[in-house]
């Protein structure tokens, strides 16, 4: 595609950049433009996050503090199964979003959203991925996204859907010419 991507580390970025929109698209958005303006590159960034119908779309932009500010994985999981125990499967329904902003120039940015169907399992299962993933079954599938293969889950996920669509509007647009 022709783009060299860096890290905001390689840019002596370290500064991290709260978080204080109302959806994954704004706090992406956030993001991207506070790293632009520190960097004066064209910027990618990135919020995520699960959703669940149950619990009125929690744990939302907060998937990462579910269960505080310095939760980890586990923790965030257990809050949620815990307060999903008394929800029988067919009111287990969750989503997982992935919104990418991309900034080139100020009031010049691009957003891409992926989303992915599923239901929250009774149980973890699975040990291949990270937060949520030993927990969330996809549509159409059988396993948790932390029993498939990383081929399988990029090829479905909430985040190589975003990022499919991202390349495809750069791959098509005029962008890089």
């Amino acid at each position: 595609m022709g783009i060299n991507a860096l890290s905001l580390n390689s840019l002596g970025i370290s500064q991290q950049v709260e978080e204080t929109g109302l959806s994954f698209q704004e706090n992406a958005i956030i993001k991207a433009t506070e790293y632009y303006s520190q960097s004066n590159i064209p910027t990618l960034s990135d919020d995520s996050g699960l959703i669940v119908e149950a619990l009125k779309g929690n744990p939302g932009i907060r998937s990462a503090r579910y269960a505080g500010e310095n939760a980890t994985d586990k923790q965030n999981r257990d809050k949620l199964l815990i307060e999903l125990r008394d929800s029988p499967l067919p009111m287990r329904k969750a989503m997982f979003v992935c919104v990418i902003a991309v900034i080139f120039a100020p009031n010049n940015i691009k957003v891409f959203r992926g989303e992915i169907k599923g239901s929250i399992a009774i149980k973890e299962v699975g040990n291949n991925g990270f937060g949520y993933d030993s927990i969330f079954i996809p549509e159409n599938e059988a396993r948790s996204m932390a029993q498939l293969t990383d081929y399988e889950k990029m090829q479905i996920s909430h985040r190589g859907i975003a990022l499919r669509k991202t390349s495809n509007w750069f791959s098509n647009s005029r962008i890089l010419s």
